[in-house]
């Protein structure tokens, strides 16, 4: 692969290696700093709106500081999810769902809190305005990938590569009743406790803690600081927000099924349930 010396060539770069689930080999220091990174981030979203692609919403990655030494990345970053990476559990039945991992690059499964929201939250909201702007929670896995060759990159690195997302599986969403205290949603949504299996074995342990603090300090970052860059699009009514892995990611492959079991209580948390995918 030839080392991209431009926006240009970055932009070019990270769309092949999508299209044609083919490694990156840029070197350390391309793209030069988060700014950069950023940048190729928004020139390809705006190609694949150009080209018929639809946004659902966003993903915020690198909130669980548990495991920012293993990868190398020391604050969060976001990217975006599309219609056509998005998937919800039906209406009826258990909460469970089935992902393709086709033209994914060393998938790993990461279990999340998801937000919905009925509205643009204000600029430089607070967590009560932030409250007021959602409509559901939900239990859900985000699917990410990289195009770079074992899990090795740089901050600004992830960033270019969308953001590492690759899928997102919405569990079935529990409506946030309007006045509910945002203080006592935070806490309850903190104190989700979590155990992810895969094939029926224990892969990994956490808690809404690990994100931040809580999902909900999670989303109000995003909203406030990583969004604050020059050309960030808006947050609008009926965006889908997934806040981050509250335990390690872990390798999926098709054929395995990966379960959770989720206990909590309080306003929403004690309502979210479990959930499962099985991989194709």
């Amino acid at each position: 692969m030839t080392i991209p010396d431009s926006p240009d060539g970055l932009v070019a770069d990270i769309s092949r290696a999508r299209q044609q689930a083919s490694p990156l080999a840029w070197p350390a220091g391309v793209p030069s700093d988060l700014p950069a990174g950023y940048a190729a981030a928004l020139a390809v979203r705006a190609a694949r709106i150009a080209s018929g692609e639809r946004p659902a919403g966003y993903k915020v990655g690198f909130t669980n500081r548990t495991i920012w030494p293993r990868y190398g990345v020391y604050a969060p970053i976001w990217g975006t999810v599309w219609q056509g990476s998005l998937s919800r559990v039906g209406a009826a039945g258990p909460n469970a769902g089935v992902l393709s991992l086709a033209g994914l690059c060393e998938p790993r499964i990461e279990p999340e809190i998801v937000f919905g929201l009925r509205a643009t939250p204000a600029p430089g909201c607070t967590l009560a305005q932030l409250a007021d702007a959602i409509a559901w929670v939900a239990h859900g896995f985000e699917i990410v990938h990289t195009h770079f060759p074992g899990w090795k990159f740089s901050a600004a690195q992830a960033v270019a590569d969308e953001g590492l997302h690759g899928r997102l599986l919405v569990g079935r969403p529990v409506e946030l009743p309007p006045g509910t205290a945002p203080e006592a949603l935070a806490e309850a949504l903190s104190g989700i406790r979590l155990e992810l299996y895969g094939d029926g074995t224990l892969k990994d342990q956490g808690t809404g803690a690990n994100v931040l603090d809580g999902p909900l300090q999670a989303l109000l970052h995003f909203v406030n600081e990583i969004r604050a860059l020059p050309g960030a699009p808006g947050l609008q009514a009926g965006d889908v927000v997934t806040t981050g892995t509250l335990t390690d990611a872990w390798p999926v492959s098709p054929g395995q099924t990966w379960h959770t079991e989720l206990a909590g209580s309080g306003p929403v948390a004690g309502q979210l349930a479990g959930l499962s995918v099985r991989f194709e």
